[in-house]
């Protein structure tokens, strides 16, 4: 099993400053909870990298644009997906990360996955 993280933000260094730029200017319409809660305006939340570091599930990290090359699929991003024997189903939504308002409450629900 592996558990596909996928942010709803595309890669590169232009749009990394963008982002960061709204996380600070306008934290309120910022448009990633999972952007938000794993990472600061410059660096990941320390006690999400403990997480990820210790745990023994494999897991990969996306922006939208990589996740829709690798795929071919489109979803509604944010989302953490499940990917068993090459099928992917969703296992935490969009609307399911918006609710979560610290990384406790994220690390708990990757960690029933």
């Amino acid at each position: 099993m592996k558990i596909i993280f996928v942010y709803n933000a595309d890669s590169g260094f232009i749009n990394t400053v963008m982002d960061i730029g709204h996380k600070i200017i306008s934290p309120e319409t910022y448009n990633c909870n999972l952007c938000g809660l794993t990472f600061g305006n410059f660096k990941e939340n320390s006690r999400w990298k403990e997480f990820r570091e210790e745990t023994s599930v494999e897991m990969e990290f996306l922006h939208r644009d990589e996740f829709e090359r690798k795929y071919k699929k489109d979803l509604n991003y944010p989302v953490i997906l499940k990917e068993v024997d090459g099928i992917l189903e969703i296992a935490i939504s969009k609307g399911e990360l918006e609710n979560f308002k610290d990384i406790e409450k994220l690390i708990e629900a990757v960690s029933k996955i």
